[in-house]
């Protein structure tokens, strides 16, 4: 339990041990008054019920003017979010209306407007490379912003992403080594990323080979991935540089993401079921300690001890003291 004001703790406490001490000199006086005319006390201790009663409901009150509060572990939904969101050439295809990046871009600002003031969210673009469109942040206006800049441009590495994604939650470049190595990031279990991507992985064994490294980072430092499928299986074609590509969603890189990290892979094959993913994604809950304020709770209880006791005097001596 923690105290706003202990000092009103001690001055009170010091007046209830004052009035507690009159009330016993008092008894005393009176008991040998009585006893010296002859007079047998009534009531016995049960006589002082109404005082002790009094002076209970004044300690009481004492300790609600200090402002206790109990420190009690209340479940809410915390930590930081990542918003990763692809756009390479193949998200400008128009397989889902109007086209994959500005319907993904649509869901990612639905998903921030759902998400509570205790969540930091930091956005990540990615294509061939990756750059931290927005850092992590309570503000969620930002983030916002930073949706609404994003642009088509470039091939995709979703390795890149994911590492572009942790380096943007530990506040500082999280690579693998040249020889493989895969670096220790600390322990993120507050932290999540959710990736918009069609799952188009240009490099083909290589790029596979980064993504599942970069997954198994994410996963010993305790990051959950979720992915959303942004586009159809039937594809549709681009444009890029005067040549005509075909790109259709590839699922398998993206399940493989989210279930080596412990997320969870949502497709995502029209603008409807897009606009729906931030009621569909569940962030981890945290437990954090917050004061419960304990004097109105007090004040009841001091008030009912007050009145008990005033009308117990009342009754037996017809005074209120």
């Amino acid at each position: 339990m923690t105290l706003s004001s202990p000092l009103l703790l001690v001055v009170g406490l010091l007046v209830t041990a004052a009035l507690a001490r009159a009330a016993i000199v008092s008894a005393r006086r009176r008991t040998a008054a009585l006893a010296a005319a002859g007079v047998a006390v009534p009531g016995g201790r049960r006589a002082y019920l109404g005082i002790g009663l009094t002076i209970s409901g004044v300690a009481v009150l004492a300790i609600a003017t200090a402002g206790p509060a109990a420190m009690v572990p209340v479940p809410r939904t915390a930590g930081t979010v990542i918003l990763a969101i692809d756009v390479s050439n193949s998200m400008g295809a128009d397989d889902v209306a109007p086209t994959r990046l500005a319907a993904a871009q649509r869901a990612a600002r639905a998903f921030v407007a759902a998400q509570p003031d205790s969540v930091d969210i930091g956005v990540v673009a990615f294509e061939r490379g990756a750059l931290t469109a927005a850092r992590p942040d309570a503000d969620h206006s930002i983030a916002l912003k930073a949706i609404d800049r994003l642009k088509i441009t470039g091939s995709t590495s979703l390795g890149t992403a994911i590492l572009a994604s942790l380096s943007a939650i530990t506040g500082k470049p999280v690579a693998i080594g040249r020889d493989g190595t895969a670096p220790d990031i600390g322990y993120w279990p507050s932290a999540t990323i959710v990736m918009f991507s069609d799952g188009q992985n240009r490099g083909a064994d290589v790029e596979q080979a980064g993504v599942e490294q970069a997954a198994a980072v994410a996963q010993r430092a305790g990051v959950h991935i979720h992915t959303v499928g942004v586009g159809t299986t039937a594809g549709a074609t681009v444009q890029v540089d005067g040549y005509h590509l075909q790109t259709s969603l590839e699922e398998d890189t993206l399940t493989l993401i989210a279930q080596t990290t412990g997320g969870a892979y949502r497709p995502a094959s029209d603008a409807a079921r897009l606009d729906g993913i931030a009621d569909t994604i569940d962030l981890r809950l945290t437990v954090s300690d917050e004061p419960l304020p304990l004097a109105g709770g007090l004040i009841g209880l001091a008030l009912a001890l007050l009145a008990a006791g005033a009308a117990l005097t009342v009754l037996r001596s017809g005074r209120v003291i």
